[in-house]
């Protein structure tokens, strides 16, 4: 009898870890729009290499004014004699050094830029170049916004597309029961029934399409969110739920690119540009510095006990001035600064144009989903009346099998074409919220 429980109980721990195991390889998240965005903008790695470049640039900054401070350097140095020169004076020989002997020479240099230009418009240029790169991660952010948002309307999109196909499938089924049922009665003919067969065997293969696309988004949204491919998502949203807001966000949204990252981006090169310029200008100008050094040497040691040396030493003071008189390459490097920007100033205005361009086709193709919303829910309504008038003429006997047909193509039709359209206005609004640089 023990036995038996420890073996009952063996299984039942052995059942539990299976579950568990189960569970935990099949994990399951339930999505927000929010919550994919959230999880995009902490996991992707576009993102974290977006927000490592600003720590870089930070560092460049620092790197920069750093330069202001003294260096020091400790430099030594040992040369061993083995037979020193001679130099001749008027027929007198003079030996220079000692034969068989060593020098020891060791010295401390320190020095301090007193007046360098190039120094301080290095550290304006590097602090416009933080503003440009944390520009950059914004505008990253923005976009990685519009790419999970889109991901996440094309997942709404391919499901409730797929709920249509399963719906239509379902109703091909259910017709073609009916009809094979009235055929085995001997009420209606074989045409009718191959007719509602040959529906539902067509309605088939666009259920399995509609599955894929939905398993296709799904992967799309976790790739954006950097989730591994074995965590299911499930969405419980569906874009009937974004219909009253349409008309309202179309009238009242306005174009300004005043937030707009790439215009941004671009002025702050303008900005660079200009530093740079200036950067320029200081090989033009004069640089003083301080340096001073602080020497010790040992001349002639016939052996090798350095702790009995005589030392000298010797320091030194000095105040040098720099001033550039011609460099021909720095008239060249002035010219081609002067052409790049007027080209970056072509380039924005080109820019400009075509934003305002997208900007406003996105803001047309708001305000046409908007009012196609209206005919699409009018057209979906006729369609499920029309559909309920053919069931009911064929029941009686007073319709075809291609009035009930065609009744059932239009109510899937106009039933998808209302979720594009819905799917088309979301889009268009997270494209035009991109373009206007809102977060």
């Amino acid at each position: 009898m023990n036995l038996k429980m420890r073996f009952t109980t063996v299984i039942a721990l052995l059942a539990i870890f299976t579950l568990a195991r189960a569970q935990e390889t099949s994990a399951t998240m339930h999505l927000t729009l929010d919550k994919a965005i959230e999880l995009a903008l902490s996991e992707n790695p576009t993102i974290k290499v977006a927000e490592k470049e600003i720590e870089l640039k930070k560092v460049s900054q620092n790197e920069a004014w750093m330069n202001l401070l003294p260096t020091a350097t400790l430099n030594g140095s040992m040369s061993y004699t083995i037979k020193a020169p001679e130099m001749n004076f008027g027929g007198q020989s003079i030996t220079m050094g000692k034969d068989d002997a060593s020098t020891w020479n060791g010295a401390i240099q320190v020095s301090l830029p007193l007046f360098a230009p190039a120094i301080y418009k290095t550290m304006s240029l590097t602090k416009a170049d933080v503003e440009l790169a944390a520009e950059k991660s914004r505008g990253s952010k923005i976009e990685m916004v519009n790419q999970v948002t889109k991901a996440y309307y094309q997942l709404m999109l391919a499901q409730d597309s797929y709920d249509v196909l399963m719906q239509n499938y379902k109703l091909a089924e259910e017709n073609f029961n009916i009809v094979n049922a009235k055929f085995q009665q001997g009420s209606v003919s074989e045409y009718d029934k191959i007719s509602a067969e040959v529906q539902k065997s067509n309605a088939w293969p666009s259920v399995i399409s509609g599955r894929n696309a939905v398993e296709i988004a799904k992967l799309q949204l976790k790739v954006l969110m950097g989730i591994t491919a074995d965590v299911d998502i499930v969405i419980d949203d569906n874009l009937k739920n974004y219909e009253t807001a349409m008309n309202k966000d179309a009238a009242k949204q306005t174009i300004s690119l005043d937030n707009n990252s790439s215009l941004k981006a671009i002025d702050l090169q303008a900005k660079l540009l200009k530093k740079q310029r200036g950067i320029l200008k200081t090989n033009f100008m004069p640089t003083l510095a301080l340096s001073g050094s602080l020497q010790y040497q040992s001349l002639y040691n016939e052996d090798w006990k350095v702790l009995d040396y005589k030392w000298g030493n010797s320091s030194s003071v000095a105040v040098s001035l720099t001033i550039p008189l011609f460099q021909a390459s720095n008239f060249t490097k002035m010219k081609s600064n002067k052409i790049q920007q007027w080209q970056l100033a072509e380039t924005r205005a080109n820019t400009e144009r075509m934003l305002n361009m997208q900007a406003q086709s996105h803001l047309d193709n708001m305000t046409k989903s908007a009012e196609q919303l209206e005919s699409n829910k009018t057209a979906v309504e006729l369609a499920k009346k029309g559909l309920e008038i053919s069931q009911k003429r064929y029941d009686v006997g007073r319709g075809t099998i291609l009035e009930l047909t065609n009744s059932q193509v239009s109510l899937t039709n106009v039933q998808l074409s209302y979720n594009n359209t819905i799917y088309d206005y979301l889009v268009a609004k997270s494209e035009l919220n991109t373009i206007l640089g809102i977060e």
